[in-house]
């Protein structure tokens, strides 16, 4: 079978599963918010899915996305979920002869992106307590230069969980327009964390946000994220859209319902978050040799180390899995230092949380039987 069709009947699997707790992808899985259910049952029920949404999203959510972003004078164009907007970005400024350049680890697949329109990927890496688990100046300066396309940043980064502080984003944009590169700031989890500094304040004319509502608003499976950026910048890249028909008008709906109420859903959410990840790190502190090497984290996961316990993070993965929850071995976000760490979503229901916590002791020991473990995306 195909890698294409193993990857497709894995998820396809997970999806059957009843009752089954995703703590792998990072979506939110808090119940829904009422305005966004009543959001798209009128939407359903006026049919409006028979026609198409305007190519770059409805007018009033367009504008709902730049005011939450705080960023008046941009324009914002709806997608079909970041990973689009992400694809766009670098159909529109990759070429052969260029370079793309990131941390390691990353969000995977704008690197795949890259690679596929001929540019070289250079993966910076930052798992390491040197340099605190993060990206500095000094080492992006070091690996750009005049072929230097893009320079992609996920903040908070996923799975790390760390987030830049104002001066260091300032520091990046100004290595960015230095070497005439694009700063694409890959901001889906910004609503996670204390004091995010958007791109677009340093750098208006040279950087590019993107954006998610699968992981803050719990919209993955309906797909919706956005591009925020200068009107000139967005006017080169809009043409490389795939979704040139628009988004989906049921998920814009319902981004825009979240966004009237984000205020009140993601005190919620946060609170519900940040008690899950001090629940799982104290079921983690308690077993010798497993360790969270970034604390706290300012995404809606946590990274944790196995290497130390002697676990290999897909046997976990594997035992867990049995039990009906779903994790992330560390191979899915880096090839070099996968083997160290699994990562748990966050923002999910206490009673999931409560069950990964139960079960850690006795999948720790159930992990260190298994050998033969079936492929993992």
């Amino acid at each position: 079978m195909s890698e294409m069709l193993t990857r497709n009947r894995y998820f396809d699997t997970l999806f059957s599963t009843p009752d089954l707790a995703w703590m792998g992808q990072n979506t939110n899985h808090i119940p829904a918010h009422p305005a966004v259910t009543a959001a798209i049952a009128a939407s359903v029920a006026a049919l409006e899915f028979n026609a198409y949404a305007p190519p770059l999203g409805f007018e009033s959510l367009r504008a709902a996305i730049v005011a939450d972003l705080g960023v008046p004078g941009m324009e914002a164009m709806v997608t079909e979920g970041g990973v689009n907007a992400l694809a766009m970005v670098t159909r529109a400024r990759c070429r052969p002869g260029t370079t793309f350049v990131t941390t390691d680890p990353t969000w995977k697949w704008p690197c795949l992106f890259a690679e596929q329109a001929g540019a070289e990927v250079i993966r910076i890496p930052i798992y390491d307590p040197a340099c605190a688990y993060r990206l500095t100046p000094a080492a992006l300066a070091a690996n750009v230069d005049a072929r230097t396309a893009i320079i992609y940043l996920v903040d908070p980064n996923n799975p790390l969980g760390i987030t830049y502080s104002k001066d260091e984003i300032e520091a990046f944009a100004a290595i960015a327009r230095d070497c005439g590169a694009l700063l694409v700031h890959d901001c889906t989890y910004r609503d996670f964390a204390e004091g995010h500094h958007p791109a677009l304040h340093a750098a208006p004319e040279g950087a590019i946000v993107s954006l998610s509502f699968s992981k803050w608003l719990g919209l993955a499976g309906l797909r919706v994220g956005a591009l925020v950026g200068n009107p000139a910048l967005l006017e080169e890249i809009a043409p490389y859209a795939s979704g040139v028909l628009g988004a989906s008008v049921i998920a814009q709906r319902a981004a825009e319902a979240g966004l009237t109420v984000k205020g009140e859903w993601m005190a919620s959410v946060r609170a519900i978050d940040t008690a899950n990840k001090a629940m799982i790190r104290d079921a983690c502190l308690a077993i010798p040799g497993l360790a969270l090497p970034v604390w706290p984290s300012h995404g809606n996961f946590l990274v944790i180390e196995t290497v130390g316990a002697g676990l290999r993070p897909e046997a976990l993965v594997a035992a867990f899995m049995a039990e009906g929850v779903m994790i992330r071995q560390g191979s899915y976000h880096t090839a070099a230092f996968g083997e160290r760490f699994i990562k748990v979503s966050t923002s999910v229901p206490t009673a999931w949380a409560e069950k990964f916590c139960a079960l850690l002791p006795a999948m720790a020991e159930r992990a260190r039987t298994l050998n033969d473990v079936q492929s993992q995306f």
